[in-house]
């Protein structure tokens, strides 16, 4: 018979077991000792795998992390993040503008109401024979050329506004237009016009006498009149970006990459099959035109100031996965060839792109090896190998920097101070592109008085917060915009801790103490249930310091955490709350329409606290439409002074990243004589870190810089 003995460990052997098993991985040295490419191999970690390799299709960091270095865009953004060339080696921004002539208005100073002769009246504007406003004045000496466009008819299959899947055939007389011609994009054009045409030349409706129902049933006068507004607006603004390639850059297989690839990768994210995240990015698009092999025309359906930053997204080979390819490769393997989709492709598990890394392998959460790209653009990376490594456990990762495994650990805000000045290692911070706060109901009392929310936020002490929540590893912020960028506006102060001030303002708006000691007004007690999600530490501990912060002052603050999901569809998505704790992260564009607009306080929609402000409305129009960056950031710093005033949010803070990387990586550079120069690596101005990626190299000891 045979005995099984049931072996018990205690604590102590265990400790001693993973001990021993940390100190097992091969040190720092004992890889590169003999081993010369582990310092050409640059290994990084992550807690989680790629999901698809194909930029247009994928919505997760682990997958943009390889997409960045497997595929190139027309553009991105360099050190002081300013647009720079890519594939495209430069661009034009201009615009071509029209509009209806109104044929029952004679404007002052022309012949009479024809096309003809209201161009010769803006001719002679331009041309400085009528004297005209300052403003006016800017807006013609924009204008290239005047061109008149004369009637037409078209025939056209359309969706009815607000009816999906319902379509008609129709007929469309498309009456006299006007079509200018500007040197750059100038929202203020048909407002500034008015003032030469008459104030109420633009303001005519749609013509629906003009349109022809020819199959598909009949409409009725609301209907008519939508798809009068959309076919035959009285005006239009067109802005047009032309992007010039350059010449020579091939994908990974040696297909040289052209302006087809670029038009092929719109109508691509366009494609309702393939289902891409990015199709509101490219849905102001009215086209994109091949002018050449080396030149693409992308012409815009309205004013879209975010429009150049959306080009930065990766180029697909055409080649590769155009209808054919794919019907191809559906035979091959067996599928339906008319219903086999991009998605479905194997390029998402073995990409081709024109970057500086090439794919290599792919092994399900363990590995992606990407292999350097001799042939790229901007010459090879030093590195030969980029490896992706899946470790979810941060330990894990830790211990395997630690040990020279892994190239790059990010650091936890309670080991900030521990690793920051160790000579092992180099390290970068900065602030996270996002920020967390306090979100107040503004359709409830009592948060639709400003006082209110501005007392509350005064409280609150969020300097303690960021030192003993955050471990220091954090700043204050003001407001809606990224602190790193032009957009912040950096003359707002942030709110004091002033507890006494707080309960100024809350008698102000009518809040007094009882004899129990409670806020109350008009016999009704302040008191308010403050939420967040659960999961989430410090979140939770931000419940508890804003719950007793309030209390002191006599608010009677009762607290929830829910689960994420219910946190969300259940209250955040119903409006259904009186304050929560939340955050958000950012992108450099400032465009906050979604979240601070009017118009998108509804159930389901980013304005959840309710905000509404009619001039912070039109400025939040204005800079979605805005083209002139020193302009732009002028109307965002407007926009953060209103939002700051109201307080819809209290601001509490933007947390702050930490990196460190082993010393011996360095940016290497090769002088016109062939001089090899190192330089220590620094971070951009929104603290991206690997901007020089491509120029990196591991050297086998410490770095001596040279000098300059």
């Amino acid at each position: 018979m045979t005995t099984r003995r049931l072996l018990i460990f205690s604590p102590l052997v265990v400790i001693a077991f993973l001990i021993q098993s940390y100190f097992w991985v091969p040190t720092y040295e004992e890889q590169t000792v003999g081993n010369p490419h582990r310092l050409r191999d640059y290994i990084n970690g992550s807690i989680g795998d790629a999901s698809l390799l194909n930029p247009i299709l994928s919505a997760d960091s682990s997958s943009s992390e390889i997409e960045n270095l497997v595929f190139e865009g027309l553009i991105d953004r360099d050190r002081d993040l300013s647009f720079r060339g890519r594939v495209a080696h430069r661009w034009d921004i201009h615009e071509v503008a029209l509009f209806r002539v109104n044929e029952a208005v004679t404007p002052s100073g022309a012949d009479g109401p024809s096309a003809a002769a209201v161009a010769r009246l803006i001719e002679r504007a331009v041309q400085g024979e009528i004297p005209l406003d300052g403003n006016l004045k800017s807006s013609l000496d924009n204008i290239q050329e005047v061109e008149v466009l004369e009637p037409e008819e078209r025939e056209l299959t359309e969706t009815i506004p607000g009816k999906t899947g319902t379509t008609v055939r129709i007929r469309v007389r498309v009456p006299a237009r006007i079509q200018l011609t500007l040197g750059r994009v100038d929202q203020d054009l048909f407002s500034r016009l008015a003032l030469l045409l008459g104030d109420d030349y633009f303001e005519s409706p749609a013509p629906t006498d003009r349109i022809q129902v020819l199959e598909g049933g009949s409409l009725d006068i609301p209907e008519m009149n939508r798809l009068a507004e959309a076919l035959l607006p009285a005006v239009e603004h067109n802005p047009v970006i032309t992007f010039f390639l350059r010449p020579g850059i091939r994908f990974h297989d040696g297909h040289v990459l052209d302006a087809r690839d670029v038009r092929f990768t719109f109508d691509a994210i366009m494609d309702p099959d393939n289902l891409s995240p990015r199709t509101a990015d490219y849905e102001p698009v009215k086209r994109v035109d091949v002018v050449d092999p080396l030149t693409v025309k992308v012409t815009y359906k309205r004013l879209y100031s975010p429009a150049l930053g959306t080009w930065a997204m990766g180029i697909l080979p055409e080649h590769l996965l155009n209808r054919e390819a794919l019907q191809a490769e559906a035979i091959e393997r067996g599928k339906d060839p008319e219903t086999f989709t991009m998605r479905e492709s194997r390029f998402s598990r073995a990409p081709v792109g024109s970057g500086p890394f090439r794919f290599g392998e792919w092994r399900s959460d363990q590995h992606i090896i990407l292999d350097r790209f001799d042939d790229y653009w901007d010459g090879a990376p030093h590195y030969r190998r980029y490896v992706f490594r899946v470790i979810p456990d941060l330990l894990t990762q830790e211990m395997e920097f630690y040990a020279g495994t892994l190239d790059a650990y990010g650091v936890q805000p309670h080991q900030v101070n521990r690793l920051k000045d160790d000579p092992r290692f180099q390290s970068f911070s900065g602030p996270s592109f996002g920020y967390t706060y306090i979100g107040y109901n503004a359709k409830r009392p009592p948060f639709d008085d400003p006082r209110v929310r501005r007392a509350l936020g005064m409280a609150i002490d969020v300097d303690t917060i960021i030192e003993y929540v955050l471990y220091g590893q954090a700043e204050r912020i003001t407001g809606p915009f990224v602190k790193q960028t032009d957009f912040y506006n950096r003359e707002i102060s942030a709110l004091p801790f002033d507890p006494e001030g707080a309960l100024r303002l809350l008698r102000e708006a009518g809040w007094e103490r009882n004899a129990e000691g409670w806020l109350e007004k008009d016999g009704k007690r302040l008191q308010f249930t403050l939420i967040t999600n659960s999961g989430n530490d410090i979140r939770k501990a931000i419940l508890v310091i804003a719950q007793n912060a309030w209390r002191q002052l006599g608010i009677d603050v009762r607290t929830d955490l829910l689960e994420w999901s219910v946190f969300i569809q259940e209250r955040v998505d119903r409006n259904d709350f009186d304050a929560l704790v939340l955050g958000w992260s950012m992108g450099i564009e400032p465009d906050l329409f979604q979240i601070w607009h009017s118009s998108q306080t509804g159930a389901h929609q980013l304005n959840f606290v309710g905000f509404a402000d009619p001039e912070a409305d039109d400025l939040i129009l204005r800079i979605r439409r805005e083209y002139d960056h020193v302009r732009q950031a002028a109307l965002c710093h407007r926009l953060h002074e209103i939002i700051a005033r109201d307080q819809p949010y209290t601001f509490l803070y933007v947390g702050k990243w930490t990196a460190v990387l082993d010393k011996r990586i360095v940016i290497q550079k090769t002088g016109a004589d062939g001089t090899v120069r190192h330089e220590a690596i620094t971070p951009t101005r929104t603290g991206n870190y690997m901007f020089d990626f491509n120029r990196w190299i591991k050297l086998p000891e410490d770095p001596i810089f040279s000098p300059g």
